[in-house]
């Protein structure tokens, strides 16, 4: 679903919207907590904050998900997951994580946070834009990497995008 609460009918691998789900099987509600029940569903249709695009032959890609993963840049919706996996595909990159950050002219800009295979050899940031921008849509390229030794992670080894070192 777009934001407006329409469907997107296209199936082109790129328009990104919100996966929504419906079923005898899924959940009544929050317990005690009407208003959040009334905030996650929308018409019988519970929203699960998972992003997604349709592909040509109707198969639905997660891409991210919407609180941490939905970067608005330059008019299109991007999911940060499959740039993340583009990014992990470059051999000189052992783990990344990517954010938006506000950005002028584009509303918000891509922001690649990579660990390095060899810290002493990064890859460049011109060659993951590039690489990036050959696997995916050019709109969808980093415009900005920042280099670390690792990742913030929680107990359950999921990265924290919070904790992510702010600009400057």
């Amino acid at each position: 679903m777009d934001e407006d609460g329409s469907a997107i009918g296209e199936l082109d691998g790129e328009t990104v919207g919100e996966v929504q789900v419906r079923g005898p099987n899924l959940f009544s509600g929050y317990l005690n907590r009407p208003e959040a029940t009334a905030a996650a569903f929308d018409g019988g249709w519970f929203r699960t904050g998972d992003m997604a695009v349709r592909e040509a032959d109707g198969t639905v890609r997660l891409v991210g998900r919407k609180a941490t993963d939905l970067i608005k840049s330059g008019g299109y919706k991007i999911g940060a997951g499959e740039i993340e996996n583009a990014l992990l595909d470059h051999p000189g990159v052992r783990e990344a994580a990517v954010t938006g950050e506000p950005d002028p002219d584009l509303g918000e800009r891509i922001v690649a946070w990579v660990v390095p295979r060899d810290g002493e050899k990064p890859p460049s940031e011109a060659d993951l834009a590039d690489h990036v921008a050959g696997l995916l849509a050019p709109h969808k390229r980093p415009r900005v990497v920042r280099y670390l030794d690792a990742l913030p992670r929680n107990d359950m080894g999921k990265v924290l995008k919070k904790a992510l070192p702010t600009a400057g």
